[in-house]
């Protein structure tokens, strides 16, 4: 069947090239709605993990939400982070985005490439003995570095420091769609709060990223394209790989 409308659920890029690609190429319209934000935890469901951040030495970060919410939530409990804290971000975005709270020096704050075993590499036998707070969300599954920690016999906690909240879409014409991009099990649970009888029919669903695709099959969703992959390595080549077959 023929694609005319396409719903990415994130927020518009700042380089739509590829999209205008597509539009131009095959004549389709695309547009982008984020289904849920991501908003710090109070101090009351902060508080209710035990977690006081001067027992640890470094901080393990893996996204700017996160950064954010630990310092907001060092404010609101009026402690003040010691000058010998070590960041440990997983990628090089991330630990720049450290300067928005703290003075950047390069002793104290690394970055990997992206995987958790780039973390244990920084980590090494030179840090091996800092207590470590590794920081996630109220949905991610962290197994992937603490397993990782565990084999190195690493001290570490975990913590929650944000949560997803799903987005008002009730005004969204999600009929109107013939493709839906997800990326985020957070999506699926979005698109069932607003629209509790929705029913896929003829839409066609993209996922990208390995954690959407297993919250996508549990819902019933069948998916038309996975990525990323050899083959679609990007949200724009999944789309276009999809509609030359099919166009």
């Amino acid at each position: 069947m023929t694609v005319n409308k396409i719903l990415i659920s994130q927020k518009e890029p700042l380089n739509t090239s590829p999209y205008v690609a597509l539009t131009e190429k095959y004549g389709v319209g695309i547009d982008f709605k984020p289904f849920f934000t991501i908003e710090p935890l109070s101090s009351r469901e902060f508080r209710a993990q035990r977690i006081n951040f001067l027992d640890y030495t470094a901080v393990v970060f893996s996204s700017r939400h996160a950064i954010d919410a630990y310092f907001l939530m060092a404010d609101d409990l009026r402690i003040k982070i010691p000058e010998t804290m070590k960041y440990f971000c997983t990628t090089e975005a991330v630990a720049m985005y450290l300067q928005k709270h703290i003075v950047f020096r390069k002793r104290k704050i690394f970055y990997g490439n992206g995987t958790p075993q780039s973390v244990i590499d920084l980590i090494g036998t030179k840090h091996k003995d800092e207590k470590f707070l590794i920081t996630t969300s109220d949905t991610s599954k962290p197994e992937a570095i603490t397993r990782l920690f565990e084999e190195k016999g690493f001290d570490y906690t975990t913590v929650v420091l944000v949560k997803p909240v799903s987005n008002d879409l009730k005004d969204l014409d999600l009929a109107s769609y013939d493709m839906v991009v997800f990326y985020n099990p957070s999506d699926v649970k979005s698109l069932y709060e607003n629209f509790p009888q929705f029913e896929q029919g003829d839409i066609r669903f993209i996922s990208y990223g390995h954690s959407i695709v297993g919250a996508m099959e549990e819902a019933g969703l069948k998916i038309a394209v996975k990525a990323p992959s050899a083959e679609h390595r990007s949200v724009a080549g999944a789309i276009e790989s999809y509609l030359k077959d099919n166009q």
